[in-house]
């Protein structure tokens, strides 16, 4: 395991932020109204805001102006009124566009989810095999929370900082000397400046942060997932230290970024500090002067406070951005991971007639440097049962991986009916395929739920049917909680047979045309083996069947039986013709004879 330490190199450099904003307008088109809506009911709401110091400024001139105590008094009711009239209106704007806005942003974090999970069900198997299911959940959770955090500072933030900026720009342009103005925002260009320079810098701690956050996520989820493996080797020791060390890396960076953002705190501080001292200085000077009245000082006072107080957030804001902008980009890059297996622009709908399988000439590795099969060339004749045997590592589980279509061939084509899989669209090939696997994984839900599964639309009669024949619901039956059973996380909560029973009814129920058992009675008593496999000869009747087989006495009855070794075909015939070759094939028969007569006489002596 790779593991980032306190001298890695900075990482996550070819972050594309611009390209990533782009990537999420699609997600605001459809509401693209109500953005438009939003941002108006923003504008009204900065122009209410701007024009509060305005008329506060007449209404202190009225009282400069005003000869005597009884003319003071005296207070034009329409600046009372346009004051509360001010005041409400930005309070009114502002939560309706809080309101208006709200839909925008929960729809798009709603649409990237769904999203994200459709294209991580397309990417192909490798891609699922080798990636850390901890480090992708929390990546997936970050990502989508980013979307909505961006939309929720630029809705909430930038924009109404920017409109203020704006409108509080052409008032001191129009009314007051330029000085003002350069002086106001150039200490806010400083600002600016000084905390995007600095916050660049310290976006590298947060990289950091990030990637340990989501290994250590991802070895904390593989101990949990793995908890019996942890408990057999008494290991809880090591995988705390695996834990703690990435966490110690992580407390390492957390520390930096927390230091290094109270020293811009700081900095942020001085430069408004010495910005608004100054904007005073030069305001009192033109008081003495004569050149601006009270009412004049508190307009610029005022216009001081509503600039700096939301500036004085901007910092943590246009942090908080990148730290987004850095989470989508986990999302977007995972967006952007081309499916390895992919439907043609021309693909068509398989179309199954007989249920004739052909491999012609097919060489496939997972790797380029390791070759699994070689020159497969063989029929599975329609409704046929086609058996393939040999030792572990033979290649006999590719060929069900290679007929779903998980990967592409290296070379040579797979037929159904003289239709090359290649080039039917996924869905419809996978719609007439059912497999039994050597290792079933069933969802954390109920067993009427998994047993549904394969074909979702089932009635609930044809539920039990299935699970009739699949010999469980006997079993279930006797559950405190029957069919509402949950099974618990990957079926951890049933032996092995019954998660293989459950998945044989699973099969049942779908009714495919073609039927694949990988070690489909790998984990049955021999019983319930028996049973088990009258009823899988009943239901492959008519079906063209491929059996992949460790014991040799489920595939007797085999039309055809083909031998593999180190992933070529190295025998083929029936059971019979295999026994009279004297080949590797009886090998095996009489060496698991031999294990049999062993278990029976062991269980005798016992």
């Amino acid at each position: 395991m790779v593991q980032i330490t306190k001298d890695s190199p900075q990482v996550h450099k070819d972050r594309r932020d611009w390209y990533n904003l782009r990537s999420m307008l699609p997600f605001l088109w459809e509401f693209r109204g109500r953005a438009l809506f939003a941002l108006s009911c923003l504008v009204l709401s900065k122009a209410a805001n701007v024009g509060v110091p305005i008329v506060l400024k007449d209404i202190i001139e009225h009282f400069e102006q005003a000869k005597t105590q009884e003319l003071a008094l005296v207070l034009p009711v329409s600046l009372l009124v346009a004051y509360g009239i001010l005041k409400l209106s930005s309070s009114l704007f502002n939560e309706l566009r809080d309101v208006v806005f709200a839909k925008v942003r929960y729809r798009a974090m709603r649409r990237l989810s769904t999203r994200v999970l459709d294209h991580l069900h397309k990417l192909s198997l490798r891609f699922h095999l080798e990636r850390k299911t901890g480090a992708v959940s929390r990546d997936l959770e970050r990502g989508t929370r980013s979307v909505s955090q961006i939309l929720n500072y630029m809705a909430f933030s930038i924009i109404p900082i920017i409109v203020e900026f704006g409108l509080v720009a052409f008032v001191l342009l129009t009314q007051y000397d330029p000085i003002f103005t350069i002086a106001i925002f150039g200490s806010i260009g400083l600002y600016m400046l000084f905390t995007f320079a600095i916050t660049e810098w310290r976006m590298d701690f947060r990289h950091h942060m990030n990637k340990l956050d989501s290994q250590g996520n991802s070895i904390a989820f593989d101990s949990l997932i793995n908890y019996e493996t942890v408990k057999y080797f008494g290991n809880e020791k090591l995988e705390l230290k695996r834990y703690d060390e990435t966490l110690t890396d992580w407390e390492h960076w957390a520390v930096r970024s927390q230091s290094s953002m109270s020293m811009l705190n700081f900095s942020q501080g001085a430069i408004i500090a010495l910005g608004v001292t100054l904007v005073m200085v030069l305001a009192a000077d033109q008081v003495a002067t004569g050149k601006m009245g009270i009412g004049d000082l508190v307009l610029v006072n005022a216009f001081l406070l509503q600039l700096f107080i939301p500036l004085g957030f901007l910092g943590i804001v246009y942090r908080q951005i990148k730290y987004s902008l850095a989470d989508m980009d986990l999302i977007f890059k995972l967006l952007d991971t081309p499916p390895e297996v992919s439907d043609k622009n021309d693909a068509t709908e398989l179309n199954v007639t007989r249920g004739e399988i052909a491999f012609k000439h097919v060489d496939f590795g997972y790797t380029d440097q390791r070759q699994i099969v070689f020159d497969l060339d063989f029929t599975i004749a329609p409704g046929k049962k086609f058996a393939v045997v040999g030792h572990s590592g033979a290649g006999k589980s590719t060929l069900s991986r290679l007929l779903y279509r998980f990967y592409d061939v290296n070379q040579g084509e797979i037929t159904i009916d003289g239709q090359s899989i290649a080039a039917v669209t996924q869905d419809s090939l996978r719609q007439v395929i059912g497999i039994v696997p050597q290792d079933t994984v069933l969802f954390n839900d109920t067993i009427f739920y998994n047993i549904a599964y394969g074909r979702p639309g089932a009635t609930r009669d044809e539920v039990i049917r299935a699970a009739e024949l699949a010999h469980i619901k006997d079993f279930v039956d006797e559950l405190p909680d029957g069919w509402d059973s949950v099974v618990g996380e990957r079926g951890l909560k049933l032996s092995g047979g019954e998660k293989q029973r459950v998945a044989i009814a699973r099969a049942i129920l779908k009714r495919p045309q073609i039927l694949i058992f990988d070690e489909a009675t790998s984990s049955l008593d021999s019983q319930t083996e028996l049973a088990i496999n009258k009823t899988l000869a009943s239901v492959a009747e008519n079906h063209t069947t491929l059996v992949i087989a460790h014991r040799l006495s489920t595939i007797v009855d085999a039309d055809r039986i083909l031998v593999m070794e180190k992933g070529r075909i190295v025998e083929s015939g029936t059971h019979a013709e295999l026994m009279a070759l004297s080949g590797q094939y009886r090998d095996m028969w009489e060496l698991q004879r031999q294990e049999r007569e062993q278990e029976e006489q062991a269980g005798n002596d016992a």
